[in-house]
């Protein structure tokens, strides 16, 4: 994980179970004697998400509605970190942090996972955009129950899903960043699909690590980190969405100094590449992260020479 991430020792569970009292009914003992979680049950995962962002993040309360996406936030904070360094570049090689520093997130979900990780580690102001009424309203909520949250995130309704940043960004706005991380699957039966494949990776790591229990693929419907179908797909899946983003960060080129998307299939990096040098734009930058033994990456491309507005505080 990245130095600074906060989670890259493992999870303290006496320590979030003092924040999070919540959690503790879902403690299991490891073959190895260490405390955890079942993380094939999405109530633990949603308690497991609490705690670190109540503990590690001075959230006073967080939770999401049921079925949607619950996000891993170790991975998350990984981006967020990985922005930082990238505004870093041109600002004498350290993170800018304060609110002169503004992110847009495209898909703010009802988690609002990256604009709590990004206020809370450097101050950042974050406008959080999404399709979704319900995960608008649990965005909102969040913001009003979070004190250190509320003056640094605003939500805003996309109305149209063929729109990614027009009627979002203002005329007269600017922000340093975007970021997203966009639908994966091509269709509701892809998502599906691959959401066995996860339960049954789950059920296997169960199996080595001494948990006793069985589960069927076969009712994979319900996911640890669940997900509703515009967080989980759509039409061409993610290539096809962020050849669109790529195509429409044209028309606000002036208005964002880094464009940045998680792409999860590296298959799909040259395509993207090529995408981005198309459109004219003067940055194309690949990032690698890794957790564990995952790798994921995400990309960022810039139509500007001098992109960090502000410096750090």
């Amino acid at each position: 994980m990245h130095p600074r991430n906060l989670h890259r020792n493992g999870y303290p569970m006496d320590k979030l179970c003092q924040s999070y009292p919540a959690l503790r009914t879902h403690l299991i003992r490891a073959k190895s004697g260490q405390q955890s979680i079942d993380f094939a049950k999405a109530d633990a995962v949603k308690a497991l998400n609490a705690a670190l962002l109540i503990h590690y993040y001075g959230m006073s309360m967080w939770d999401i509605p049921a079925g949607y996406l619950c996000p891993p936030v170790p991975g998350r904070a990984d981006y967020i970190h990985g922005i930082a360094d990238l505004l870093s570049k041109e600002n004498n090689g350290k993170p800018p942090t304060g609110s002169k520093i503004s992110g847009l997130d495209v898909g703010v979900g009802a988690n609002a996972i990256y604009p709590i990780i990004g206020s809370q580690s450097y101050g950042w102001r974050f406008v959080g955009s999404d399709i979704d009424d319900v995960a608008l309203s649990s965005a909102n909520t969040l913001i009003n129950n979070n004190a250190r949250l509320k003056p640094l995130l605003v939500v805003r309704k996309q109305h149209s899903k063929n729109n990614i940043f027009a009627s979002v960004i203002q005329p007269d706005e600017h922000f340093t960043f975007s970021l997203c991380n966009p639908p994966f699957h091509k269709s509701a039966r892809d998502a599906a699909t691959g959401s066995q494949r996860k339960m049954l990776g789950l059920e296997r790591s169960k199996q080595r690590h001494g948990r006793r229990g069985k589960m069927s693929a076969a009712k994979g419907s319900e996911l640890n980190f669940a997900g509703k179908n515009n967080e989980l797909w759509c039409e061409g899946g993610e290539l096809a969405f962020i050849q669109r983003m790529i195509s429409q960060s044209v028309d606000v080129q002036h208005q964002v100094g880094w464009f940045t998307c998680l792409v999860s299939k590296s298959a799909h990096l040259k395509a993207i590449e090529s995408s981005v040098k198309y459109v004219g734009a003067k940055k194309f930058i690949q990032v690698d992260m890794g957790q564990g033994q995952k790798i994921s990456r995400f990309v960022a491309w810039s139509f500007s020479d001098n992109n960090t507005q502000a410096s750090a505080e």
